[in-house]
């Protein structure tokens, strides 16, 4: 558990072993949840990984390539229940 100061501007400062364990850098957010008791949750408001981790991810590496407008008319077929 880490012991924090309260400023006379009503702040605090996250220690850096918080702040690495939440995975936060410099200039990033953090959400903070009110809880019954007077108890908070924080976490990092972002989702973790990043989008270049994310694309891709689910391409198909034996699949055909798509091109966009083969995306389109799959996503218009399937919301028109044709597929």
């Amino acid at each position: 558990m880490s012991t924090l100061t309260v400023t006379a501007k009503g702040q605090i400062t996250l220690k850096k072993e918080l702040l690495s364990h939440l995975n936060v850098s410099p200039g990033e957010k953090v959400e903070v949840d009110r809880l019954p008791g007077g108890r908070v949750v924080i976490r990092a408001a972002r989702p973790t990984g990043s989008i270049d981790a994310f694309s891709g991810s689910l391409a198909d590496p034996n699949g055909p390539t798509l091109t966009i407008e083969q995306i389109k008319e799959i996503t218009e077929e399937g919301w028109a229940g044709i597929r």
